[in-house]
């Protein structure tokens, strides 16, 4: 199980990293007509915030275990990954962008697994 956890903490990290570094470095304009609707209800300060969460999280997911500093923080990271993507659900829920929101949830319940193995039975 551990090494299940380390995959899907790896794939994790490197999907929240790119996404957060496509929020940081393009244009909200372009993200909305790259196919990121949901954009529209933000402003680009808040699109940027998401993408600094994002990577953030990402390196958070990692880091603490490399380095062997404070590996507490993995599933913290996690935590705060579900929780930004429990919102993600709820915002394409709520413009009715179903289809939009099934990776959001998959996302979600695979950060609530990273979370859930090392907050409980597979601390790192």
């Amino acid at each position: 199980m551990n090494i299940a956890l380390w995959v899907v903490t790896a794939l994790l990290a490197l999907a929240f990293l790119g996404a957060g570094a496509m929020k940081i470095g393009r244009p909200k304009e372009e993200l909305a007509k790259s196919g990121l609707a949901w954009t529209e209800d933000f402003s680009a300060g808040q699109v940027k915030a998401i993408g600094a969460v994002e990577g953030l999280g990402a390196l958070g997911l990692v880091l603490p275990w490399v380095t062997g500093i404070a590996p507490i923080l993995v599933p913290i990271a996690a935590t705060g990954l579900a929780v930004a993507m429990a919102g993600a659900v709820l915002v394409h829920v709520r413009r009715n962008e179903l289809p939009a929101a099934v990776p959001a949830a998959v996302l979600l319940v695979l950060t609530a697994f990273v979370a859930w193995g090392r907050f409980g039975p597979y601390p790192l």
